[in-house]
């Protein structure tokens, strides 16, 4: 029952056109920067690391597909939550626009099973873009520039060499995943909530951005809770760049983001299956 609910759901997903927004934006936006990059890369990837040449032997293939694919990530990261709400936001608010609530309830299937199979098909949804996402920006980006050492700055300067570099990215994807599932998460409980798809978008972006201004804020008490807060952990997937991966602060952030996703859809569940259908 339960796999023709969720098979429904992504037909239904799949046949709207804002389904295809997310994917779109991406093909064109990564054709743009790989194009320049191709072109003109070479010249900006040595002013990059000019700054190293100077106290480093730069040896090897330094400019191709996987610093390409870390460029398009730390780019395309920023604007990837608001692409994937666009669909959740739709997931349960969309019917309340329909009209076709009713009709659906009046099927041999509990409310339970129901926004049950909204949550996986996102999760799914969300899944699927991302995979997309990796496709685009790294195995284009490789099958152009090639592959190599990848050099990543935080605390320190990182170089990784060639075979060192795909699982870290592989790892990096699969958490960002979970977090994008967070992001989605929190349109469809939005989603629950009224009967029009823009509403939960906004309000997911309004809760991104005040979250993100908040956790920032010098102040003990918000530094307590900062800990917390998803946004504390989107930026997380950086945790694979490292000499030697923490997986204990992997883990943490793991945490976290399931408990709100748990948390979210569990109250979500709530609200909707108390929820007074009128349309």
């Amino acid at each position: 029952m339960m796999l023709t609910i969720i098979q429904t759901e992504l037909i239904k997903m799949f046949r709207k056109w804002r389904t295809y927004i997310g994917f779109i934006v991406i093909l064109v936006l990564a054709g743009i920067v790989q194009t320049a990059l191709y072109y003109e890369g070479k010249s900006a990837a040595e002013h990059a690391i000019s700054n190293f040449s100077d106290n480093f032997v730069m040896l090897g293939n330094l400019f191709n597909g996987y610093f390409i694919g870390k460029i398009l990530l730390q780019a395309l990261y920023i604007h990837i939550p608001f692409l994937i709400v666009l669909v959740g936001g739709d997931l349960l608010a969309g019917e309340a626009t329909a009209g076709t609530y009713r009709m659906l309830l009046t099927r041999p299937v509990t409310r339970l099973k129901l926004v049950t199979g909204k949550f996986l098909s996102g999760f799914i949804y969300t899944a699927l873009f991302m995979g997309f996402v990796f496709l685009i920006s790294i195995g284009v980006s490789c099958l152009l520039f090639g592959t190599g050492e990848l050099i990543m700055v935080k605390e320190k300067i990182y170089i990784f060499a060639a075979d060192d570099v795909l699982w870290r990215f592989i790892l990096a994807f699969l958490f960002a995943t979970l977090s994008m599932i967070t992001v989605i998460t929190i349109s469809l409980f939005f989603s629950s909530l009224v009967a029009n798809a823009i509403g939960p978008i906004i309000s997911t972006m309004a809760v991104i951005i005040v979250s993100l201004i908040i956790s920032n804020l010098p102040f003990d008490f918000v530094q307590e809770i900062r800990p917390y807060f998803f946004t504390n952990y989107l930026n997380d997937w950086t945790l694979f760049f490292v000499d030697k991966v923490e997986y204990k602060e992997v883990f943490k952030a793991v945490l976290v983001l399931l408990g709100h996703i748990i948390g979210l859809y569990a109250i979500t569940s709530y609200i909707f299956v108390k929820k007074d259908i009128l349309s």
